[in-house]
């Protein structure tokens, strides 16, 4: 038993989005024995285009099982996307592409975050949502960074 929990631990710890850079975090509910609950904020770079940054809050759960990385988060979040530096791309870009997903429970739901590229408005909109093996939810963000029309997304 003591083996299952170890490893489970692991793979809640080895599941974590490596390119998430945490920015903040508040308490939402005090928990006598585990950390509380609450909201964390972290950003993300677009990995494929340079000069763009997305925020994202969702919501942690605490407590014991969110201590041992077996909780299930809510699905539940907020996305900005903005301009951080020059805009500029590596290569073009696919019309619609995952870029970073986050996992909201030890096995089977994950907060995903989609860039889709609106041509006729030189734009990247950018959709988080979560899903679920089974069962996803229709919560969802949406935020939208326009790119200055002299610099026209390449797309595949």
């Amino acid at each position: 038993m003591k083996n299952v929990a170890v490893l489970l631990l692991c793979l809640a710890t080895a599941s974590r989005s490596v390119n998430a850079e945490p920015v903040g975090e508040v308490d939402t509910v005090f928990k006598l024995i585990g950390p509380d609950h609450k909201i964390v904020v972290d950003a993300y770079d677009d990995p494929k285009v340079a000069g763009i940054a997305c925020y994202v809050s969702r919501a942690k759960t605490g407590g014991i099982k969110g201590a041992v990385g077996l909780a299930e988060d809510k699905a539940e979040a907020s996305i900005a996307c903005r301009q951080v530096g020059p805009v500029s791309f590596t290569k073009p870009l696919p019309a619609q592409e995952e870029v970073f997903d986050v996992r909201l429970s030890i096995l089977f739901k994950k907060l995903r975050v989609v860039r889709m590229v609106d041509r006729k408005r030189n734009t990247l909109v950018y959709l988080t949502y979560s899903d679920r093996l089974i069962d996803g939810s229709a919560k969802n963000s949406v935020t939208v960074v326009p790119v200055d029309r002299a610099l026209p997304i390449p797309v595949k």
